[in-house]
């Protein structure tokens, strides 16, 4: 079976709007006709290249690349001009679709070759380059298999009130922009595009086109919640809010559930790998956990909530053994979703298990905790400390809007706690704070402030640009 059973099936149903971009709308038939007429200059390629931003031409070379058998790859069009080079040399004999190209796949085909989509389930569907925040960029290589097993254990087909509509505003080569076209498609629910992020549009698109669903990744969120300031959010038909991608600081949520009083929040956590996401923290998580006086119940605010349908997480030592409830260690997944699987190298074991390198724990109820990447936990004085529990106490104090705290090189300690704040405050003040609240292993034993912290276009820290920049001379001497 292909991806484009999607798009078959919700064409031969009640042809409802499909997609929109701008002034322009097409429905399910429409995009079926401009795929399939794609589909068509596509055969013989050994790939489709889309180097575009959210444009209505997505999901027709998307749906025409599978039609015609041949992988999706959506690259990130922001790389310099040397990377984004380097990146197409790897797929000779693709189709690359330029910015000029995109408006020509959206003509009137006339009377378009309708051929049946190949069923081959273990054919490469998709390739996406991982973001490279601890290394460089690797492409995962997700089948058709692995997107309809996500697509048909969280959706129930044209179950979605027809004038439902999802706010797309997230990248084409992120997998949650991918997955946000096959899930809405199959659910019947509208895609509204956002070709470029900017949070007062965001608002009013969602009131424009009565944007029921949206996702976003915490930076994103942050700036929603800046525009808005003390006022609630005039968005009456906005439902559901999903937010992943990086991990959240608390503080945005709780400000969030203040300013979206009748939206359900829902925190998503998954990874290129596992084809979207693996873990859900619902609506009813969050107001529970605002709600509640027990302490646990409380915490799960912190969480990524519990596996979904058809996904098992585990929590593993460095030796491979199991970990119970409350104990910390990496985050392995398995489920039908699941590829792990690289260009040049091989998927998970025979067991299916895939390593995250995230590092987590579950509670006994089954909620994921995470502490971020393995590759970014510091090593001091032979403790292990995960850097996400610093930055929430960091994030706690006022005039503090982001934190990293990254391991710099000790001879004493084997690595010192450097925490590179966006702010303002007295770095005294601020390590006393930290210290009151944690324990003196754990207080940043510098203080240093920037006006912004690297990221990925996605919102995911560039932790090894900053340990680069505080690794000059200069910049400890300064510290």
């Amino acid at each position: 079976m292909n991806i484009a059973v999607i798009l078959e099936m919700a064409a031969s149903a009640e042809d409802r709007p499909a997609v929109t971009a701008g002034d322009r709308t097409l429905s399910a038939s429409e995009l079926q006709r401009l795929a399939h007429h794609a589909a068509e200059r596509f055969r013989g390629r050994t790939a489709v290249l889309y180097l575009g931003a959210n444009h209505l031409a997505y999901p027709v070379a998307l749906f025409g690349a599978a039609l015609a058998g041949v992988p999706f790859v959506p690259l990130n069009y922001r790389l310099a001009e040397e990377q984004l080079a380097a990146l197409i040399e790897r797929h000779p004999g693709a189709e690359v679709l330029n910015p000029a190209d995109l408006d020509g796949l959206l003509a009137d085909p006339g009377d378009a070759e309708w051929s049946p989509a190949p069923q081959d389930q273990d054919a490469i569907a998709v390739i996406l380059y991982t973001s490279g925040t601890t290394a460089a960029p690797k492409a995962a290589l997700l089948r058709h298999r692995h997107l309809l097993a996500y697509v048909f254990n969280t959706q129930d087909f044209g179950a979605a009130d027809p004038n439902d509509a999802s706010l797309v505003a997230l990248p084409p080569y992120h997998v949650a922009g991918l997955m946000n076209l096959l899930t809405n498609l199959y659910a019947g629910r509208r895609v509204v595009y956002q070709a470029v992020f900017q949070p007062a549009e965001w608002l009013a698109t969602v009131r424009r086109e009565g944007v029921s669903h949206a996702m976003v990744v915490p930076t994103m969120l942050t700036r929603v919640t800046t525009e808005l300031g003390d006022a609630r959010a005039d968005v009456p038909t906005l439902r559901n809010l999903a937010y992943g991608g990086a991990r959240c600081p608390r503080p945005v949520v709780e400000r969030a559930l203040r300013q979206f009083p009748d939206t359900g929040f829902v925190n998503a956590y998954g990874l290129t790998e596992t084809a979207s996401s693996v873990c859900v923290l619902g609506p009813d998580d969050h107001w529970q956990a605002v709600a509640s006086d027990d302490p646990e119940v409380r915490a799960r605010l912190g969480s990524v909530g519990r596996a979904l349908p058809g996904v098992e997480v585990e929590i593993r030592d460095e030796d491979g053994t199991s970990l119970g409830p409350g104990e910390t260690g990496l985050v392995f997944v398995r489920g039908a979703q699941i590829s792990g699987e690289y260009e040049g190298a091989g998927g998970p074991g025979g067991d299916g298990w895939f390593a995250t390198r995230d590092r987590g724990r579950l509670d006994k109820e089954g909620y994921l905790f995470l502490e971020g990447r393995a590759d970014d936990t510091i090593i001091r004085g032979g403790e292990n400390i995960a850097p996400a529990e610093i930055e929430d106490v960091l994030l706690q104090y006022p005039g503090i809007q982001e934190a990293a705290v990254l391991g710099l090189p000790d001879p004493e300690w084997g690595q010192r706690l450097v925490a590179v704040l966006v702010g303002a405050g007295d770095p005294e003040k601020i390590r006393s704070f930290a210290k009151g609240r944690l324990r003196s292993s754990k207080t940043p034993d510098t203080v240093v402030f920037r006006s912004e912290l690297p990221r990925t276009a996605t919102g995911k820290l560039l932790r090894r640009t900053l340990v680069a920049e505080l690794a000059e001379p200069e910049e400890t001497s300064d510290a």
